[in-house]
């Protein structure tokens, strides 16, 4: 079982398949030619390398942006929401799951499929629970949140598949507030060792609780809440695939052990601390990192934040990288009457491609500039600030499958998250977390920062 993080890093070049699935072969590395021994050509080679060790039999999932090891057998998973669902729990269930081959299915337990997630976020599910009742699932798997604990637990199908999941010995999980809230009342915790949110701990029964991120008792897996998300998804990919599979998928999510400490860079230091209720756009397109979409949107709303949602589509509905379907608060041209003291890019490579397409983005992106606003990027979207000539001089950080199109930047090696006087940029993906939590450090402090970071139960750095 995955008992801590590796260090590694790896590189998948991120692939695009709109509404289809297809086997996708990576270029091996003899069909490439190196000539150069430059940094960046040293950086290209490693990334080659990586792509290779994983170019056998790689996969996308519906609208996914980056490839992932296939599995020989398809493993069918169901993720139930409702109203007040923890969208950080959901989204990261959904998103590593899938990536690891799993044929997720997001289902509402409420009348219709539109969800609102407990910090605001609107999920579309793809089904109603009723369709899934007669279904055999290899795992069933339930996010944290209030009151979308509750949601869960007072569903009738749903209390009656996870029975039936438990007395057929599958696998079922649970996250947060769930185990507490959802699992006991079910009676589906009985002499199983359970782990659980800080906040519901003494709910659990006292001789079997763990203080533990992770704990696996039999069938069942539980954990704390959306810092450890990602670790929980994880552990049940690895039940699922085995650990070649899960392992895989934590190389491109940049998890490893060093991100337990992490390493923020930050230079030409300036007060971002305001007078007001801070006002954020989130841009979103089409195949933006939902991980990342949702993570920035939630650290930032429990920080008191005013935050706004903009796709630059036609259309509100946007379907992220591994197929989530997200409700947006406005569209760009919309959002663009305001103005904002953060303007902050997701990532996602071809949800970066369209931002950059877009003109009233493009427009807003250098008003903030030339008015000496803070603006940022996860992921590829730094890319997105570079070609707007938006970085000149300033140093940056950036996913390791996009440093191609940042040569002439300063890249700082090593840094999950560098903040250079009014921009900010971040590996993305599981380091949106310390991303979005140095936004709040800059506009409130380390003390509203860290009253987050519990909350997330997610581990904070010492200052």
């Amino acid at each position: 079982m995955i008992a801590s993080l590796s260090p590694t890093l790896t590189e998948s070049r991120l692939i695009y398949s709109m509404g289809c699935v297809s086997t996708i072969v990576a270029p091996s590395l003899s069909s490439v030619s190196v000539v150069s021994s430059s940094p960046g050509t040293r950086r290209r080679d490693r990334n080659l390398r990586l792509r290779s060790s994983m170019s056998q039999s790689m996969v996308t999932t519906p609208d996914s942006d980056v490839g992932v090891v296939s599995s020989a057998t398809t493993k069918k998973v169901l993720v139930p929401i409702g109203y007040g669902t923890e969208e950080i729990e959901a989204v990261v269930l959904v998103d590593v799951l899938r990536r690891a081959g799993a044929e997720v299915t997001v289902a509402s337990v409420e009348q219709k499929l539109e969800v609102e997630a407990s910090s605001g976020t609107r999920l579309v599910a793809d089904v109603l629970i009723s369709k899934c009742a007669d279904q055999v699932y290899d795992l069933v798997a339930l996010p944290g949140g209030m009151p979308g604990a509750v949601r869960l637990r007072d569903c009738g199908i749903l209390e009656k598949i996870m029975k039936r999941q438990a007395e057929d010995k599958r696998l079922y999980g649970a996250i947060s507030m769930a185990p507490a809230i959802t699992l006991l009342p079910w009676g589906l915790l009985t002499r199983k060792r359970t782990t659980g949110h800080p906040a519901f701990f003494g709910k659990l029964p006292t001789f079997w609780a763990v203080k533990t991120n992770i704990q696996i008792s039999g069938e069942l897996t539980t954990s704390r809440g959306p810092g450890t998300s990602f670790q929980f998804a994880l552990s049940l990919a690895e039940q699922l695939f085995g650990e070649t599979t899960a392992k895989s998928v934590e190389e491109f999510l940049l998890l490893r052990d060093g991100y337990q400490n992490p390493k923020n860079k930050e230079f030409n230091s300036i007060d971002w601390s305001l007078d007001h209720t801070p006002r954020v756009l989130i841009a979103v397109a089409n195949g933006s990192e939902e991980v990342e979409v949702v993570t920035i949107a939630d650290v930032l709303r429990r920080a008191k934040v005013d935050v706004t949602v903009a796709s630059v589509e036609r259309s509100l509905r946007i379907t992220a990288s591994q197929g989530t379907k997200i409700i947006t608060d406005k569209l760009i041209g919309e959002a663009a009457e305001s103005s904002y003291d953060l303007i902050v890019l997701p990532g996602g490579h071809t949800g970066s491609e369209r931002l950059q397409k877009s003109k009233i983005l493009k427009k807003l992106l250098r008003e903030q500039h030339k008015s000496g606003r803070v603006y940022g990027a996860a992921n590829s979207s730094s890319a997105v600030l570079h070609k707007h000539g938006l970085l000149k001089e300033k140093r940056t950080t950036v996913y390791p499958s996009e440093t191609d199109g940042l040569m002439n930047q300063q890249m700082i090696e090593g840094a999950e998250v560098v903040i250079d006087g009014n921009v900010i940029t971040s590996l993305g993906l599981a380091t949106v977390t310390k991303f979005s939590l140095a936004i709040v450090s800059k506009l409130f402090g380390h003390a509203r920062a860290r009253s987050v970071s519990e909350g997330l139960v997610h581990e904070y750095p010492r200052h």
